[in-house]
């Protein structure tokens, strides 16, 4: 681990880039405002944005049986003896309702669902705040989306008190300090140089002792392109690759727009998800080089900077092709559908795909960038493994910040590519790479 240390490039000092630090992470389904979209109620088992564009049905939407064929998960794998943790903030007290339609909507089986608070007390929810109606809707996009693709998998989601990055690291230290699971999500982040350089290092050793115990740990990287959110909460934006997501010890999770039937869910293709100039203008895919991390010895003949690149990998993250779920606490009533975008939609599906990993393997796989790089150095195993997405680019329209285009293998904007879950699996599972 120690050519994976945290050392900073040179010149470069928290700060440098922007000042006047939040100290806050932002749930990857939020842009200024939630990255989700009521919908209607389902009919005769379809929702009506089940279907292609059009002018009725402005956006498209995936339900669990479509995500899970467009991305080859496979059936005869659940999860069951692994469990997944997730670390959100503030809570959602409808959360155990809400999976449950969920699960019933989609003709799934009932989670195993445990939620721990830390410091023992579950915040109290505040449905007029909007920062917790965020969360709100993070939490449900988290613990649904990860019971979709991994049903049997017990889900630990973890309460942090608040999303400062103090009551976020005390979660992270919690969960591994106690070795709650087998794999992580963090479906959040912030700028690199907006965190408290302390609390950076401290968040860093969390990941460090993680691998030591063979947790695998995902995080999304962001919904704001090559940019990230000024630290002092102006409105603006500057260029930054999202933390946790850069810590060369995580597995960063970029999102595409995927091109899939909506009924049958057959996969046609995939670019990088960029909303510049459309109708619903809420983000692009976050990924970028860090101003923290040198890159690491995994990346060396994927990544020519000498920068820590990110995502290493990506999933559908677009709002035009979003996913399904119930959030009675998203500010139209209990019970209630949205269509959910972001990259936080990836990095608990990254989990779940993993958690079927472990079960295949029969223990856990542990920290896996690695195996992914050396997976994408052997062509035919590569294209076997993975959807190497080619197209498009993550400059932000809103940000005024250039970005970084797709390109053949790895690149800063969907990473590896996304997975062909069943055929990843196998190689992992088999410890091939």
């Amino acid at each position: 681990m120690a050519s994976l240390a945290a050392i900073p490039l040179a010149g470069v000092t928290a700060g440098t880039v922007a000042s006047a630090a939040t100290a806050r992470m932002t749930p990857a389904d939020f842009n200024g405002g939630p990255l989700f979209r009521h919908t209607s109620a389902p009919k005769q088992g379809l929702f009506s944005c089940q279907a292609p564009a059009s002018a009725t049905n402005p956006l498209p939407c995936y339900a669990p049986a479509q995500i899970r064929r467009a991305y080859n998960i496979p059936s005869n794998l659940t999860g069951a003896g692994k469990t997944i943790v997730i670390i959100d903030a503030f809570g959602n007290p409808d959360i155990a309702s809400d999976l449950a339609t969920f699960d019933s909507t989609f003709d799934l089986p009932p989670a195993n669902l445990n939620i721990i608070c830390i410091g023992g007390t579950c915040p109290t929810f505040d449905p007029t705040n909007l920062d917790q109606q965020s969360w709100a809707g993070e939490i449900a996009l988290d613990t649904q989306w990860s019971h979709a693709d991994a049903p049997g998998a017990t889900i630990d989601l973890v309460i942090s008190k608040s999303d400062q990055d103090a009551d976020i690291l005390a979660a992270q230290q919690y969960v591994v300090s106690h070795n709650l699971g087998d794999v992580l999500s963090q479906s959040f982040g912030e700028g690199e140089t907006c965190m408290d350089p302390s609390i950076f290092g401290a968040a860093h050793q969390v990941f460090v002792k993680a691998a030591a115990e063979h947790m695998s740990v995902f995080a999304s990287a962001g919904d704001s392109g090559s940019a990230q959110p000024d630290c002092n909460g102006d409105g603006g934006f500057f260029l930054s690759a999202s933390t946790p997501a850069s810590d060369p010890l995580v597995t960063g999770v970029g999102g595409t727009h995927l091109n899939a039937n909506f009924t049958t869910g057959q996969y046609q293709s995939e670019s990088v998800w960029n909303d510049s100039g459309t109708s619903v203008d809420i983000g692009a895919g976050g990924g970028g080089f860090s101003t923290k991390y040198p890159r690491p010895s995994y990346q060396a003949f994927a990544n020519h900077k000498g920068a820590r690149g990110v995502p290493d990998v990506a999933f559908n993250a677009d709002i035009f092709g979003g996913v399904l779920g119930v959030c009675s606490g998203c500010g139209a009533g209990p019970d209630q559908f949205f269509i959910f975008a972001g990259t936080s939609s990836g990095s608990p599906q990254w989990a779940a795909i993993t958690a079927l990993a472990d079960q295949a393997a029969g223990h856990r796989l542990g920290f896996l960038n690695r195996t992914l790089y050396a997976i994408g150095l052997v062509p035919p195993i590569y294209n076997f493994a993975f959807h190497d997405i080619r197209t498009g680019n993550n400059a932000w329209d809103v940000t005024g910040v250039p970005g970084y285009s797709a390109g053949r293998g790895w690149d800063p904007t969907t990473g590896l590519g996304s997975p062909n879950a069943a055929h990843l699996i196998s190689l992992l599972s088999q410890g091939r790479g």
